[in-house]
């Protein structure tokens, strides 16, 4: 089934150094752009991330120091996707916990400005896991009954994705789903504003859910000891936390967050800025 498009969607996969947000870098970029007439259109990049690709992250998706040596850095190329992207919503696969992060902290980096707050996330990972807890090779066999040729490569990826993703429209169709507390809904139906809603797995307040809501709505740490925590509580106890978190290698977009919170509160009275 064909997605209900409003707006172009953009189905992407990201290669990288390693997995941590705050220091890693993107080797290799594949986007396929929908547009709402359906017509599709590619982007594809090698990069150089200018530091070491370690040899247990060659060994998964098989792109070494050398093969990337000549490449552009991201800052070269950033211009030409942030406009490829223009005004399309994100899907990929685990692309809500680690893909956008990753890019928009690559795009600050080079310095791009690129607004994701009006876009909408479209985790493909989320909806499969919630329907069919899997892998997406599995998701692959288990929607499409093909086997999935060079995966972690990130064109394969995410042809994969996009097409288990037209398979989980028709599939889910009209299909009943009861939630922990009881409830029942049909909640796969052809709208990218509803999917959105429906793929993510957890209340981010930032990106990468270092910062997340409480069922209050207030924003809270998700991490060390004042985990749980509001952020104002923590920044209002003990000024030096905010400091802290600043220098460390936390995400930029965590960064500009609790900088938010914290003018937000001094402008409350409650914090005082350091």
């Amino acid at each position: 089934m064909k997605p209900n498009l409003t707006k172009p969607l953009a189905v992407f996969d990201i290669e990288s150094t390693g997995v941590v947000v705050g220091k890693d870098r993107i080797v290799e970029i594949f986007v396929i752009r929908i547009d709402p007439d359906h017509s599709e259109h590619e982007f594809h990049a090698i990069v150089n991330p200018g530091i070491k690709i370690p040899q247990e992250v060659i060994d998964i998706h098989g792109i070494t120091n050398e093969d990337v040596a000549d490449k552009p850095s991201f800052k070269e190329v950033a211009p030409k996707l942030v406009q490829f992207l223009e005004n399309a919503d994100l899907a990929g696969y685990n692309s809500n916990k680690f893909d956008i992060p990753l890019l928009v902290e690559e795009f600050i980096r080079a310095d791009v400005e690129f607004d994701y707050s009006k876009r909408r996330f479209i985790d493909i990972m989320g909806i499969f896991h919630k329907m069919e807890p899997r892998n997406l090779r599995a998701a692959y066999k288990f929607y499409c009954e093909k086997d999935l040729i060079n995966a972690h490569s990130a064109k394969a990826d995410t042809q994969a994705t996009w097409e288990i993703f037209q398979a989980q429209l028709s599939r889910y169709e009209n299909v009943e789903v009861t939630d922990n507390e009881g409830n029942i809904s049909t909640p796969i139906v052809n709208d990218m504003e509803a999917l959105s809603t429906f793929s993510k797995t957890n209340r981010n307040a930032d990106l990468v859910g270092h910062i997340v809501f409480n069922k209050d709505g207030v924003e809270v740490l998700n991490f060390g000891k004042y985990k749980g925590t509001p952020v104002q509580d923590v920044f209002k106890k003990e000024p030096s936390y905010y400091d802290w978190m600043m220098k460390s290698q936390f995400p930029e977009s965590t960064k500009r967050l609790i900088s938010q919170i914290k003018l937000r509160s001094f402008n409350s009275g409650n914090v005082k800025l350091s």
